[in-house]
């Protein structure tokens, strides 16, 4: 007997959203641990803890190994730094993918950082978006673009973008030419790497061996879904939540291949204006943000948390808070939060 979908027919009470947080800037990724405890990436140069009684902490990336010694305060935390996916790694400390400084690092809780990669095979990373740990300690990353500037892809809609592996071996390239790489997750089994492709708006995904090899790709559910993805999650049933920023909408697509509006915060005449320049090529930064919502503005990734994972907190680059509301289902607990 299959069990219907507890997601159909569900859409976000508007009413019933709680906004966590305060002053905090460009949180476009969160983590959540069972404790209540949420982590976000913040513009400031490190992470944003909330305490499970809202006490904020900022917790500011400190000069450490392989970081420049000798850049002042200001040039550390204005002049390059931009967390932009953050992850824990085995033993609780923050992976980084640094949108500012191209490279992956290690930050402890109590802000001391470390360079793990900003290179392979003797080139640049390229422009760094997210990183995933799994359950065997490896960590996963993926390169929206190698074009510089990387503003470039948005246009040209290159086809450049890789995801790779740092595990005991070093770093090294897995799976190459997507259009836009954004974030990255695994399905429950660890079988099937799953890829957003922002610039081309779509869900790929990849399956990998034990040897950290692609052995299959496929485009996973619609060729287009009519905006674009930017971050995602799966929840226990298995239908998977999207963000798509700049339509400023959370979907979700299901196990099915149906694809259900769970939330609409878009603007559709700045939404419209855009989509004639996303096809002719011409898009600018100003026309991207004509497009902001108002909940979460350029929404940008989706997380669950809350002790029965049923506490859905959504990040983006232009708000100051996370919108919160209760699912129907649980989410797909992250290995962090079993490991733990």
């Amino acid at each position: 007997m299959t069990t219907s979908n507890p997601l159909i027919g569900f859409t976000v009470d508007r009413e019933s959203i709680v906004h966590v947080g305060r002053d905090l800037q460009r949180p476009e990724c969160i983590l959540a641990e069972p404790d209540g405890s949420l982590w976000t990436a913040d513009a400031r140069g490190g992470v944003v803890h909330i305490a499970p009684n809202g006490e904020q902490t900022l917790i500011a990336q400190q000069v450490g190994k392989g970081l420049d010694a000798n850049a002042s305060a200001a040039d550390r935390m204005m002049g390059g730094t931009l967390p932009n996916g953050i992850a824990f790694d085995a033993r609780g400390n923050i992976v980084i993918a640094n949108f500012g400084t191209d490279a992956i690092e290690r930050m402890s809780r109590d802000g001391k950082s470390e360079l793990l990669f900003d290179s392979m095979d003797g080139k640049p990373l390229g422009k760094m978006n997210f990183c995933l740990c799994d359950s065997k300690g490896r960590i996963w990353f993926s390169v929206t673009t190698r074009q510089v500037p990387w503003t470039k892809s948005i246009n040209e809609k290159t086809a450049d973008g890789y995801v790779g592996v740092i595990d005991e071996h070093g770093i090294r390239l897995v799976a190459d030419g997507f259009v836009g790489t954004n974030e990255i997750r695994f399905d429950a089994n660890e079988e099937w790497l799953y890829v957003v492709e922002t610039n081309a708006r779509r869900i790929s995904r990849v399956r990998i061996n034990d040897n950290c090899e692609e052995v299959a790709r496929e485009v996973y559910g619609p060729s287009d879904l009519g905006g674009f993805p930017d971050g995602f999650a799966f929840d226990a049933y298995g239908n998977l939540w999207i963000t798509l920023i700049l339509t400023e909408r959370l979907i979700a697509l299901t196990p099915d291949g149906e694809v259900l509006t769970l939330l609409d915060d878009g603007n559709p005449e700045a939404l419209a204006i855009y989509e004639e320049h996303y096809q002719a090529g011409t898009t600018t930064p100003e026309l991207m943000g004509a497009c902001k919502g108002t909940l979460a503005p350029m929404m940008a990734s989706i997380t669950f948390g809350g002790p029965d994972l049923r506490t859905v907190y959504i990040g983006s680059l232009a708000g100051s808070t996370l919108p919160s509301f209760r699912s129907p289902v649980p989410g797909l607990a992250m290995t962090h939060w079993r490991q733990r």
